[in-house]
């Protein structure tokens, strides 16, 4: 999968070559191009922005520098999009259907936004990270780009990806490594029982079980089995049975 990034910061992309992302590029298995939309600026002092038409706070970036810059990519069959908060927010759903493309190009907007007529040219969809307001585009770029590498084939194995949250509809199970001990605090002693459908049982309990007191809406898509409605039953109870009065809206189902 190849990304091209529209940036005026392409130097904020060097975490990129980091970790899993990194490594993904050393095997081919992902490409992340940033094309610098300053170069395309006509101007000597390679001005990409002017004040807004109506008046107002701020500066709009130029839609021709940016056209520019998309024309200098090879952008046949690409999605392009364009990270905004006014776009739909960014899903698990969201990211494996991205995932399946061949080529993305990520627009990054900056100081009041971009000229709106380059934007309906070029962008296939705006996506947003999450309803709130950062100065640029280019931390949601790399969310983005980071959530759906992830799913490209061999970044990580089907394993990984198919226990991790959201992956089943539910949150993931807590998850312990070594010291056996720690604070005076043990391991489950199912995860030490060699067991595997006894520790299979009790991470689907305990996706469960975290999934009802930190995100229970899920659970309103998740289709339970009768032994796993059983269990959130048994879960409801012990809370209802220990949590204050004032605090039950909280853990409501």
């Amino acid at each position: 999968m190849q990304f091209d990034v529209l940036t005026l910061f392409p130097e904020m992309f060097v975490t990129t070559k980091q970790s899993i992302l990194g490594k993904a590029q050393e095997k081919n298995l992902i490409k992340i191009n940033t094309v610098n939309i300053r170069d395309f600026s006509n101007n000597k002092h390679k001005k990409v922005d002017d004040t807004p038409y109506g008046g107002g706070a701020g500066m709009v970036i130029m839609p021709d520098v940016v056209y520019r810059a998309y024309k200098s990519i090879e952008a046949k069959n690409a999605k392009v999009i364009y990270m905004s908060p006014q776009g739909k927010t960014l899903n698990q759903e969201k990211v494996v259907e991205l995932s399946k493309q061949e080529h993305i190009i990520i627009l990054c907007g900056h100081y009041e936004g971009i000229d709106q007529r380059v934007i309906d040219k070029i962008v296939d969809e705006e996506i947003s990270i999450g309803d709130y307001v950062l100065t640029g585009g280019e931390l949601p770029a790399m969310v983005l780009i980071d959530s759906v590498s992830r799913y490209v084939e061999n970044v990580l194995t089907q394993e990984s990806i198919k226990e991790e949250t959201f992956s089943q509809g539910l949150l993931e199970y807590p998850q312990y490594t070594r010291p056996e001990i720690f604070e005076g605090k043990e391991v489950p002693q199912v995860l030490l029982s060699g067991h595997h459908k006894n520790i299979s049982d009790w991470r689907k309990q305990q996706s469960i079980k975290v999934t009802f007191l930190k995100r229970p809406d899920l659970l309103k898509k998740y289709k339970l089995s009768k032994d796993e409605q059983e269990y959130l039953e048994k879960i409801k109870r012990s809370v209802d049975k220990n949590t204050p009065l004032k605090n039950k809206k909280e853990v409501e189902f």
